[in-house]
């Protein structure tokens, strides 16, 4: 480190989205740095660094998802590698943040996960975290270290603004994520509507009532993530059923678990566009499904905190 900024930087993977970590590091102008996380044979998790990240600013991709409990574990084992090791300062590269879906007491004796997985990392000796669409935003203040929160919307938006869809309404698929429909509604200069559901139990939606003029229009179902599809398949069938024209769907997070993809197969979505925060195997890329690359915003927003660029720039 020269007058406080670092002279150089080096980024590893985990083997939860190692595609997307070599897309970041390509953009970056670096190759992924040298490093195997393997386990042994009862199932506990190795990790073994093959170059000297003394003194370097590192950044380390990893995505939380399935096998959420695994890949956390190679993360949390990584950072610690290199805090023995004296990096100079640790980023956490968390495209997609598992467990944040459980951020408050919803009922008594419920867990607050996403502050859990918060504690680990800061005690494993993160020293900075970079995620991208938050299940909720303020799950930002559960860490006592600094957080870049990056927004996937704009790359959606900028997809659909080429589409030119003539008479679109951005519909929010519930309550919880109308600011989210409303931050994409206004650059499409299209209005809202939201669907009013409820959730009798986890991973099951109702549609209850739709809040909007869709009647004759092309709507768009916006989401942070989509995991069994329930909630987003029920609001697109609702829609159509209503008189909705085309139903198109995006997210940031393609969680895509269980019946999913079946799910949306059959639904009234006759587009789905996803981000590659999680990597999507081949047999569940349907012909519907479009994804698009988060690298070159997480490329830009880790170039900028290596040299101490402010982040707020990037969605100027």
């Amino acid at each position: 480190m020269k007058n406080g900024v670092f002279t150089d930087f080096k980024v590893f993977a985990g083997n939860s989205n190692p595609e997307l970590a070599e897309e970041i590091a390509a953009i970056m102008g670096k190759p992924l740095g040298k490093s195997t996380v393997t386990k042994f044979s009862d199932g506990e998790i190795s990790v073994s660094l093959w170059e000297t990240v003394r003194g370097y600013d590192v950044y380390v991709v990893q995505s939380t998802c399935d096998p959420v409990n695994d890949n956390l574990m190679e993360l949390l084992i990584m950072i610690d590698a290199m805090r023995r090791a004296s990096a100079g300062r640790i980023n956490a590269v968390i495209p997609y943040y598992g467990y944040a879906r459980q951020d408050r007491k919803a009922k008594a004796r419920d867990p607050i996960t996403a502050k859990l997985v918060a504690n680990m990392l800061v005690a494993a000796g993160a020293d900075r975290v970079i995620s991208m669409d938050l299940h909720a935003a303020q799950i930002q203040g559960y860490f006592d270290i600094p957080v870049d929160h990056l927004h996937g919307m704009p790359i959606l938006t900028k997809y659909f603004r080429s589409r030119n869809i003539e008479d679109l309404v951005v519909v929010s698929p519930d309550h919880g994520s109308v600011t989210r429909a409303r931050s994409m509604a206004q650059p499409l200069d299209a209005p809202i509507a939201i669907v009013d559901k409820r959730r009798p139990k986890a991973n099951v939606s109702e549609v209850m009532n739709i809040i909007g003029d869709i009647e004759g229009k092309n709507v768009l179902l916006v989401d942070d993530l989509i995991d069994t599809a329930g909630t987003i398949c029920n609001a697109a069938n609702a829609l159509k059923e209503r008189g909705a024209k085309e139903v198109y769907a995006c997210c940031t997070h393609g969680v895509l678990s269980g019946p999913a993809m079946e799910r949306i197969e059959k639904s009234a979505i006759s587009e789905l566009i996803v981000l590659n925060t999680i990597p999507i195997p081949e047999e569940k890329q349907i012909g519907k499904m479009k994804i698009l690359s988060v690298a070159p915003l997480f490329a830009e927003a880790m170039l900028r905190i290596f040299s101490n660029d402010p982040i707020s720039r990037l969605y100027v």
